[in-house]
């Protein structure tokens, strides 16, 4: 095992998205080369615990955690890896439990996605898959992305953006305002979440209010964006300082847009890979996937969504997805694979761009130092 790279994979935890998660882990653990990477499991709980163990998946996807290890991971950079959380009385021990080469987080969603966990990665100097503070962040904030996208002249839909408070206080402003700014259908979905949680079309202002009160409970912050009669492409992107974009895919969802149930439980959805676009078309889409992931300073991958709309051709960029879906059924390897680089080959670059993330990292000082001292 000491010529192997260790690889922690995360999965779970606090977020809507816990299921997917799950799912996702499932084909990352298949399919990451047990003669390279010596795979250490933690899974994280809806309540936030960290627990890992041999089969700590199957354990999660059975909701049975009792043989599990409590660990954590400490925002101390001189004390790396995983520790074991052992109570003595009323005090906690720690204890090391693995050391640890990578962090592979496959958590979708708040507290996964969204930078939080990429800060204490940060904090504690490891190495990681995936973007960092910024780029998580902004990837999960739709309001605050399209902000930075209309900077980077990247077409996106129209918004209003609505706080928890507005929606349960002063509702009928609430909707006044959207039905003086746009047409129904109109769609509303939470600011900060993923895998169509929470996000509905509404057309008429009965369903618009069962949206918002819905959307706000996964989040604070809620977007209404014009509706688009538009048809879903996705691309893939990959890589550090010079990413590059895969070839793109559409997907043909069996509701009326890709819903959480349709994304993974409906087997009626499809995806054509390569998508049916003018080469124009899907160049410039694959350029604005580039700029955009760029623009947010992203790093290692994200999954970046366009709506075509099918009576003007116009695209808009919909959101980047810095921890996609991971599922045998999900859209970013299955773009990769279609543009010549299979599942197996495109972990081992995602490790070896967290390896590579965290050399560039270590060349900052951290210490101010005049001359001469």
């Amino acid at each position: 095992m000491s010529d192997k790279l260790r690889v922690a994979v995360l999965f779970g935890g606090r977020s809507g998205e816990h299921e997917v998660s799950l799912m996702s882990a499932r084909s990352v653990l298949k399919y990451l080369d047990k003669e390279r990477y010596h795979l250490i499991e933690v899974g994280i709980t809806h309540q936030g615990e960290w627990l890992a163990g041999e089969g700590a998946l199957d354990a999660f996807e059975r909701g049975e955690l009792d043989r599990l290890t409590p660990v954590t991971l400490l925002p101390d950079p001189t004390r790396k890896g995983l520790y074991r959380l052992s109570a003595e009385g009323e005090s906690a021990v720690l204890t090391r439990y693995a050391a640890v080469d990578v962090f592979f987080p496959v958590l979708h969603g708040t507290f996964g996605e969204d930078g939080t966990i990429q800060g204490l990665f940060e904090m504690a100097g490891v190495a990681y898959v995936g973007a960092g503070v910024l780029g998580s962040s902004l990837g999960m904030d739709k309001a605050a992305f399209k902000d930075v996208m209309r900077a980077n002249g990247v077409p996106v839909v129209e918004s209003l953006l609505f706080t928890r408070r507005e929606i349960e206080q002063e509702m009928d402003d609430v909707l006044a305002q959207v039905a003086a700014t746009f047409e129904f259908p109109v769609f509303v979905k939470p600011a900060n979440m993923g895998s169509s949680v929470g996000v509905n079309k509404c057309r008429s202002r009965a369903d618009l209010m069962e949206g918002l009160l819905e959307a706000v409970q996964y989040d604070r912050r809620v977007l209404v964006e014009r509706g688009v009669e538009a048809r879903e492409i996705e691309i893939s992107v990959l890589g550090n300082e010079r990413p590059r974009a895969s070839v793109p895919g559409e997907v043909l969802p069996a509701a009326e847009f890709y819903t959480y149930e349709a994304k993974y439980h409906d087997e009626r959805s499809q995806t054509v890979v390569p998508a049916d676009l003018p080469f124009e078309t899907s160049e410039a889409m694959r350029a604005a996937a580039v700029r955009a992931y760029r623009a947010i300073d992203c790093a290692g991958m994200a999954r970046v969504d366009f709506l075509l709309d099918r009576r003007s051709g116009e695209f808009y960029l919909n959101e980047v997805n810095t921890i996609p879906g991971f599922t045998q059924i999900s859209m970013y390897p299955k773009l990769w694979e279609a543009s010549g680089l299979p599942y197996p080959q495109l972990l081992d670059e995602l490790i070896a761009l967290a390896l590579e993330r965290r050399e560039e990292r270590d060349r900052t000082r951290w210490r101010y130092e005049r001359d001469g001292e």
